[in-house]
């Protein structure tokens, strides 16, 4: 399901849950997209065809609500310092899928991640394996089952180590993750670290972790940081000083 390291372990738990032989529910799942950052940012979805195509902007203050069908499985992220003229065609400083606002291929590292496969039991977390570049949130609304809150509502730009900094006008817009900056196996959980035995938290994945202890922090971080839901709505809030309740 992740982009490049959590794949293995999130399809192997929704292939047991798949193999169980619940029923699907078959009910729409509505997802709610807040924009609580202090400027104006442009959600990104893949695959979009339910939400606006995949790309749209959203000022601060405010909220989108789609209705996402059981069986979709993609991810969501944030964009920032964008700019596209009529055509949809133009930049980002973060986030970037290319060069349109509505996205068709993954968001360009750093960047926050929300990821989800929904069914009968929905799949879902916030991870930060390939970077940060905005403090996000996953809440479930009125499910059944765990539901907890994923996310990292911390601001981790003000924290980030200058060696994993991305800066623009002076400013840190983003921190990439130590795989991205080093490209060394085993802070990318590869060859001899691809599993997770020896694929072990590392000090920056630590740093993340202890500011976002509900979010992932490197690849095989699954037990706290991967949720499963029934029934449920999401609210999916950018820049929340704190989780929705």
């Amino acid at each position: 399901m992740h982009l490049r390291f959590n794949l293995s372990p999130r399809i192997l738990l929704l292939f047991l849950t798949l193999l169980s032989g619940t029923k699907w529910s078959e009910s729409a799942r509505v997802f709610t997209i807040v924009n609580s950052c202090d400027q104006t940012i442009w959600p990104a979805i893949t695959p979009g065809e339910n939400f606006n195509g995949g790309g749209f902007e959203l000022k601060p203050g405010q909220s989108i609500v789609f209705n996402a069908p059981v069986g979709w499985s993609g991810r969501i992220w944030g964009r920032t310092g964008c700019n596209f003229d009529k055509t949809g065609t133009g930049t980002c400083e973060t986030g970037s899928c290319g060069s349109t606002l509505k996205c068709s291929a993954s968001g360009k590292p750093p960047a926050s991640l929300a990821e989800f496969t929904l069914a009968a039991l929905d799949f879902y977390d916030v991870s930060l394996v390939d970077g940060f570049n905005l403090p996000m949130s996953v809440t479930p609304m009125n499910g059944k089952g765990n539901c907890s809150v994923a996310g990292c509502v911390a601001d981790l730009r003000s924290k980030c180590p200058p060696e994993l900094a991305v800066k623009s006008k002076g400013k840190v817009v983003s921190c990439r993750s130590a795989c991205d900056v080093f490209d060394r196996d085993e802070y990318c959980c590869r060859g001899v670290y691809g599993n997770p035995v020896t694929c072990r938290p590392t000090n920056y994945s630590k740093m993340f972790k202890e500011a976002c202890p509900t979010a992932y922090s490197y690849a095989y971080d699954d037990p706290t940081s991967i949720f499963t839901c029934s029934g449920t709505d999401y609210v999916i809030s950018f820049c929340s000083s704190k989780f929705v309740s």
